[in-house]
């Protein structure tokens, strides 16, 4: 089990929340927070965002993936106990692709910036912006007032939820919780000089507090070489004989690409050996790993012949 990410991330502070609600032991390998990142192309084939989950030669992309893998591994504690599972991930997935982004604009204006970089040379400072800018296609990040006045309404309807309870969906953490927390984890850790936006939704704060005395489970940090060299020394999963759903007339067998629908959209191409409800799985052999697994989830990405 072994999570690629870097400390300040906040969708690898969601795995690292759930290793520990799991009560899970896990190996981690930092890993740059801009491009390039070779030791992790080997494993990807392209896919750039963090984290990202290697089981052996299985590599899981993309945070929603990897808490359904996780799951799957570790049935208890449930992420999905508190309430209904649809609602669960609905809240989970407008956590993701709606509050992240707009949190992140806020935390990311002026003052929140400096703090984050106060300690970063210049020139790593020039290279960061121009990473994220280049993640979003080019466009420019939302104008810090209208994401304050968007977060403040975000977070008056995460206190109504938290009115009746100590978690967002019930009495225990759900994949809700993970999902929204995050977010809020780097204003209260990573930008405390903006984090008064908080101050009108105690219950709130209260709540992002219990979350974080969950803690991130034993881990071990181990180096990219031994990542790789684990890789190398495994072979994929079997997958199971229920192995393909097809939406895009494309039979298995065949070399396309799979890339995010926005937002760090680096493909990843491979032999198409799966196809299920819920995820993509590729091929791939790397000279450095050799024969690999790279699997994605069917939301929120978009695959095609390679030649295409």
């Amino acid at each position: 089990m072994i999570l690629h990410h870097y400390p300040t991330s906040p969708f690898a502070e969601k795995i690292r929340l759930i290793f520990g609600y799991k009560h899970m032991e896990w190996q981690g390998v930092e890993i740059p927070m801009v491009m390039p990142k070779p030791d992790l192309m080997p494993l990807t084939g392209g896919y750039r965002k963090t984290p990202v989950l290697q089981i052996g030669a299985d590599i899981y992309c993309d945070t929603a993936l990897i808490c359904d893998v996780l799951e799957q591994m570790v049935p208890t504690p449930s992420l999905y106990h508190a309430a209904p599972k649809g609602l669960v991930r609905t809240v989970a997935q407008w956590a993701d692709n709606v509050l992240f982004p707009v949190a992140m604009a806020y935390n990311f204006q002026p003052a929140g910036a400096q703090h984050v970089m106060a300690s970063m040379p210049a020139d790593v400072v020039k290279v960061f912006a121009e990473d994220r800018k280049a993640m979003r296609g080019g466009g420019a990040r939302m104008p810090a007032p209208d994401a304050t006045a968007m977060y403040k309404s975000h977070l008056r309807r995460l206190s109504t939820m938290l009115e009746d309870h100590a978690f967002l969906l019930g009495d225990t953490p759900c994949l809700a919780d993970f999902s929204v927390y995050h977010s809020v984890w780097f204003t209260i850790v990573k930008v405390p000089v903006i984090d008064h936006i908080l101050d009108a939704t105690p219950l709130v704060r209260e709540w992002a507090h219990r979350m974080a005395s969950i803690g991130h489970g034993k881990s071990q940090a181990i180096t990219a070489a031994q990542a790789l060299h684990i890789a190398a020394a495994a072979k994929p999963v079997p997958l199971h004989d229920d192995v393909f759903q097809d939406e895009h007339g494309i039979p298995l067998g065949t070399q396309v690409s799979v890339a995010a629908d926005s937002f760090g959209t680096e493909p990843t191409t491979g032999t198409l050996v799966a196809a299920t409800r819920t995820r993509l799985t590729l091929e791939r052999n790397d000279p450095q790993v050799g024969q690999l697994h790279v699997h994605f989830p069917r939301m929120g990405f978009i695959m095609k012949k390679a030649d295409a």
